[in-house]
Formats: C-alpha cells, sequence, structure tokens
C-alpha cells in the first residue's frame, strides 16, 4: 500500500505453521528504497527457537534488534504506527494486547511511504504465510504523559 497520511497504523495478523528452513520469515514491512526500510517478524531458526525481531536501515545502515521465542509460537500480530518520520513497530499474540518492539525514526520518512506485509524464504526453501485481518486505524502510538501531540 502506499500513503502520504502523516499518523496511522497498520495491524495485521501473521501465520506462518509451516515454516521449516532456517531464515524463513513473514511479517511486515515498510519500503522506501534500498537504502531506507524497515520490517519487523519472525525468522525461523530451528525446532527449539526462532527470532522475533525487526530491522531498520537508514541511510543504507541496518540494525536488528531480535529476542529468541519458543519454536512452537506460529501466528503473531503486528502494529505499524506512524506518526510523521517516527515509526513504532507492535507484536501481540492475541491482536489485543501489543507491545512495544521499538521505536525508530527513519531519515526519508515523512514524505509518501510504502508498507505491507512481507514473506520470504532466502535458503532452499519455500513454506505458505497467511496473512489475515489487515486494517488501517486511527494512529494508535499515543503520546507520552506529558508529551505534547505532534
Amino acid at each position: 500500500m502506499e500513503t502520504s497520511e502523516p499518523f496511522f497504523s497498520f495491524i495485521v495478523k501473521t501465520d506462518f505453521a509451516h515454516t521449516h528452513q532456517r531464515f524463513d520469515q513473514c511479517g511486515i514491512v515498510l519500503y522506501l528504497d534500498s537504502e531506507n526500510w524497515l520490517k519487523a517478524g519472525v525468522e525461523y531458526e530451528n525446532e527449539q527457537f526462532q527470532h522475533l525481531g525487526s530491522v531498520v536501515t537508514n541511510l543504507g545502515y541496518s540494525d536488528w534488534a531480535t529476542v529468541a521465542i519458543d519454536a512452537n509460537v506460529k501466528s503473531m500480530w503486528y502494529r505499524l504506527s506512524r506518526r510523521n518520520d517516527d515509526y513504532c513497530i507492535e507484536c501481540s499474540a492475541d491482536g489485543q494486547r501489543f507491545s512495544q518492539m521499538r521505536v525508530c525514526h527513519l531519515h526519508h520518512g515523512a514524505g509518501t511511504i510504502r508498507f505491507g506485509i512481507y514473506a520470504c524464504s532466502p535458503e532452499n526453501s519455500s513454506f505458505k504465510a497467511v496473512f489475515s485481518n489487515m486494517q488501517l486505524t486511527e494512529c494508535a502510538w499515543l503520546p507520552h504523559d506529558g508529551q505534547q501531540p505532534d
């Protein structure tokens, strides 16, 4: 999807019961160009654990934030919220209670952006990813108490 709307949230549920090869992954993505983008998802590692994480790339430089989760987790909800050129990525096991994964700034993220879903299997593999319950809402990322609104 593409938008210039400066304040919104995008929510989606991902199901990835069939991941089986290292690096099989799916989640949400915001893509400006090859030098400026972000993503969040679950990446399969092995039968014991996988990584819930995010990547932010600004001006060609990436940083990764991951945490190991049990390999039995086979679905995850995401909420991407935008406040101008600042973004908040959250995840949820049930689609009701979201937890912050990270807050970030995209240097060129204030104008028109493209965002949505992604799935990939970068090694010699493939798997089925199912995306459901997609919705665009008012910005759910609220200012901190005492912080002036944007």
